[in-house]
């Protein structure tokens, strides 16, 4: 809502514009009426509306033609002040005065005029019959308010109207030709009725209901309340409740009867609470709370944000085969302006045969999206509804700023949960083999991803020490010359080449001896496409003489042409490297740290998928 409303009252002299003023100001008619009333400002604990609101008057006879027009420029609402006993101010109106504002303000953003009749108590008849006509002209006539100034009747109610038409107008909500809503409304509450719509059935049931009218208005509806509600749609609409619930169309309907019946800050106080403007767009402010990240920290969604986000993946698996067809995606993402994920995120998380993002997936490409660019994962639980459904101040309640990597080295713990691996190597190495062989493919299946749906990221998650992490891989680019920061800031590396090809390591070996050699950063080399004929490399020393001189680990050997799956263990150890990077490479060497860390991983995995099919169950 705006901070304030700046009111302008124009019209011909004499017209009682001042008047108006003062009246209100002093509450009794003024013995004596200056040419023109100073800039009243109106505190805002005063005002129904709590908005300081500053009244401004306008006289011929003391300023000029360029003083009106930077008022018009100013003004938020402008009153048009004619005499109902004078017919020529009548005329003015639509001759003079609308016109000239019309001129002077931008036609994106057109300024809402209220006529106000003034003088009412010098005749006994209505000016109204001459002024409807004008209204039905002019869109930009929210109202027409008839008053005295001498009696003081309708003075308040003329400036509450006039805070109302910038508060709460008309002009986004309604085509009053047509007499329905305008599609930019239609379009805003159709997100909210989805959004409030929790179990995704089209209808929203008494639960659903009083949720909304708690979250919009801090009070629940009575039950006879809910039904009155109801009835009224009923006798209106055919279709506008089912199953004792409200459906879009009924949801609507309200909206539209409210706006008719004039009580528009009813629609506005809720496309307020679900983060709307003036112009019906989701403000930045709601969309991109403010989060501050101090380097070397990380981001991540905390438990509550992952319960959302549960819940919403269940709202939408419709066929509870816990992954989301095509048609289920769209649907999740019907609240967004635009379709959030591309074909790339299908190759980016597990999917299952069908290629369809799994619930496992699903969690990880939010994962993803946070680590990476936390300003976009903020917008989209925006667009969600996260700070509403979770009662929250802002989505920025959901994220996590983990705490600076170098703290973690001296305490020689992390809390952190998603940790970055980058895969260096040259070009044919087998980088993105090694990508996806981390969702679970094989080659026979890598095969089918078409070059264009490709991804240069991989994400799941790895047990270490029956904890459960994310592991993010990030197949870096292989032009040496414009390795960025982002391309060598991270939690382990892992430097791939490929066994078959003798130009492969020496690529790695370039590398790690220029951007690692003195980091503190776990490195891992691995030798690809073990399942070929390895050939001796064309460079000074062979991998495992390199790896044994910097002491590495020697090359894990790998290979993602296997009939089934490709064995995680190498991730596992990657993680666990990330988790203790100040654990000596001596240490990480040993075997039995190896083994205990693979076994966590084999026992929570089978434990994680007895719980999964115990979950299924319920579901």
């Amino acid at each position: 809502m705006r901070k304030d409303v700046r009111i302008l009252l124009v019209g011909e002299p004499k017209v009682g514009k001042t008047s108006l003023i003062m009246s209100l100001v002093s509450e009794e008619f003024p013995d004596e009426v200056p040419l023109r009333a100073e800039e009243i400002t109106i505190p805002a604990d005063v005002t129904p509306e709590r908005v300081p609101t500053h009244i401004v008057d306008y006289s011929e006879a003391e300023q000029t033609d360029e003083q009106l027009y930077q008022e018009i420029s100013k003004a938020n609402v402008i009153c048009i002040v004619y005499s109902v006993n004078n017919k020529k101010s009548i005329e003015k109106v639509t001759s003079h005065w609308i016109p000239l504002i019309s001129d002077r303000t931008d036609k994106d953003s057109r300024v809402p005029l209220i006529l106000v009749g003034n003088k009412s108590d010098l005749v006994e008849h209505s000016s109204m019959e001459t002024i409807l006509p004008i209204m039905n002209q002019y869109q930009d006539i929210e109202t027409c308010v008839e008053c005295s100034a001498k009696n003081l009747k309708n003075i308040s109610e003329l400036f509450y109207y006039a805070q109302k038409a910038v508060l709460h107008p008309t002009g986004p909500l309604y085509c009053p030709e047509e007499k329905e809503l305008k599609p930019s409304c239609i379009k805003a509450l159709t997100r909210i009725f989805k959004i409030s719509d929790l179990d995704n059935d089209g209808v929203l049931n008494d639960n659903e209901l009083n949720f909304f009218q708690r979250t919009c208005f801090n009070t629940p509806l009575a039950p006879q309340a809910l039904e009155d509600v109801k009835n009224v749609v009923r006798r209106n609409m055919a279709d506008g409740v089912r199953d004792d619930g409200l459906t879009l169309k009924g949801f609507l309907f309200l909206h539209t009867l409210f706006i008719q019946r004039g009580r528009h800050e009813t629609t506005w106080t809720v496309l307020r609470r679900f983060g709307y403007d003036d112009d019906l767009e989701l403000t930045q402010e709601y969309l991109f709370p403010l989060i501050k990240v101090p380097p070397d920290c990380t981001t991540e969604l905390n438990h509550n944000a992952y319960l959302f986000l549960q819940s919403v993946f269940d709202k939408h698996d419709k066929d509870r085969d816990c992954a989301l067809s095509p048609e289920e995606v769209k649907d999740l993402f019907n609240v967004f302006p635009y379709m959030p994920w591309g074909p790339d995120v299908n190759n980016t998380v597990c999917t299952n045969d069908e290629g369809w993002i799994t619930y496992q997936g699903y969690l990880s490409q939010w994962t993803l999206t946070t680590y990476l660019d936390v300003q976009r994962s903020l917008e989209y639980l925006g667009y969600l509804g996260y700070s509403i459904i979770c009662e929250q101040e802002s989505q920025a309640a959901a994220i996590t700023v983990t705490r600076n990597k170098r703290i973690d080295l001296q305490k020689k713990q992390t809390q952190r949960s998603v940790f970055r691996c980058n895969v260096l190597g040259a070009r044919g190495s087998g980088k993105s083999g090694f990508l996806q062989a981390f969702l679970g493919r094989n080659l026979q299946r890598q095969m089918r991803i078409r070059e264009d749906h490709k991804s240069y990221y991989a994400i799941s998650t790895t047990y270490v020490y029956g904890q459960e992490k994310y592991l993010l891989l990030h197949e870096v680019m292989p032009d040496f010359d414009i390795l960025s920061e982002p391309d060598l800031s991270c939690d382990v590396v892992c430097l791939v080449y490929d066994i078959s090809d003798p130009r492969s390591f020496e690529y790695c070996a370039k590398v790690y001896k220029e951007c690692f050699l003195d980091s503190k950063t776990p490195c891992v080399v691995v030798a690809a496409k073990s399942d070929l004929h390895e050939v001796r490399q064309q460079y000074s020393q062979s991998p495992l003489d390199f790896c044994r001189k910097h002491k590495l680990h020697p090359p894990q050997p790998f290979t993602c042409n296997t009939n089934e799956a490709p064995s995680k263990d190498l991730y596992t150890r990657l993680t666990t490297m990330a988790m203790h990077p100040h654990m000596a490479q001596a240490d990480l060497k040993n075997s039995t740290f190896w083994l205990r860390a693979s076994l966590g991983a084999t026992v929570f995995a089978v434990l994680g998928f007895a719980m999964y099919r115990v979950l299924l169950k319920h579901r």
